[in-house]
């Protein structure tokens, strides 16, 4: 089912402070995009374009995309990533996969043979340096994902700073030994409907379906609840993670372009724009 209203596309523009930032970094531009579910329904090809322009017309120094590129067929994959081929980065385009990429070995090879076909650098517990050898990039498995390796974190030197890519935000209750400047999220799809001063309406739903799957022996119900979000109060825009307390520490969550049914409600699909400054 289509979403009855999904509401324009929006630029965030984000300043994310980072300790021990290489001066030569200092001013580092990063696009994000998030969460397309391209399956005919979920996305507009109209809005995959627009946000493809927009991130074109940023001229970032890095760009990154956090998962979900698919709902549940990995057969839309090779039309997608014919568009996101034209994405632009001074310093190219990072990926990583979300859980719907990861449905079955077969979604997952499928995702990855069509990013990198078109010149997407696309990380599975993986450290790469386009920024410099002083800035390492980070990209995880699935947090769901049987040989998700948040340890590979220990290949980076602990004086350096780095950016996380990893789709789900609850990754970050994993990652507390390391160091983790920067986490690069999304999954959450901002919550979709946020109501004024009552908040999100999945955390409602989520926390009602934990109550019950206490009670009733469904396995849907537990498996539901078992994948309910944690961090609901991290669902969208640039949080402190306190939990890391190596070095300040922080999380920016994209809202996502794809929408799932009944559709958004003050709570529209995003680019973002994240500035690097040095931590003062």
């Amino acid at each position: 089912m289509r979403p009855l209203w999904v509401g324009p596309l929006t630029l965030e523009t984000v300043t994310v402070p980072i300790c021990d930032l290489p001066s030569a970094l200092v001013g580092t531009r990063i696009a994000q995009l998030s969460d397309l579910h391209y399956d005919g329904q979920r996305l507009t090809l109209p809005l995959l374009q627009a946000a493809i322009a927009q991130v074109n017309a940023l001229q970032a120094d890095l760009v990154t995309l956090t998962g979900d590129f698919i709902t549940r067929s990995p057969a839309p994959v090779a039309e997608l990533a014919d568009y996101l081929g034209q994405l632009q980065g001074r310093c190219g385009v990072l990926a990583v996969l979300g859980n719907h990429d990861n449905h079955s070995p077969k979604h997952r090879s499928k995702v990855l043979e069509e990013l990198r076909r078109v010149g997407i650098q696309t990380l599975w517990n993986e450290v790469v340096y386009p920024l410099g050898p002083d800035f390492p990039v980070v990209g995880l498995a699935e947090l769901w994902a049987k040989d998700f390796l948040p340890s590979v974190l220990g290949q980076v030197p602990p004086h350096l700073p780095r950016l996380v890519l990893a789709h789900q935000p609850d990754t970050a209750d994993t990652l507390t030994p390391w160091r983790v400047d920067l986490q690069l999220s999304g999954h959450t799809h901002g919550g979709q409907i946020v109501v004024p001063k009552l908040g999100i309406v999945p955390a409602w739903v989520e926390r009602w379906e934990k109550g019950l799957a206490t009670v009733l022996p469904f396995p849907k119900l537990k498996r539901r609840a078992a994948q309910a979000i944690r961090h609901w109060d991290w669902a969208s825009g640039l949080h402190p993670v306190t939990c890391n307390p190596i070095t300040p520490s922080w999380i920016y969550v994209n809202r996502g372009l794809g929408t799932y049914s009944p559709g958004r409600w003050r709570c529209p699909p995003e680019v973002t724009l994240l500035t690097l400054v040095r931590h003062p």
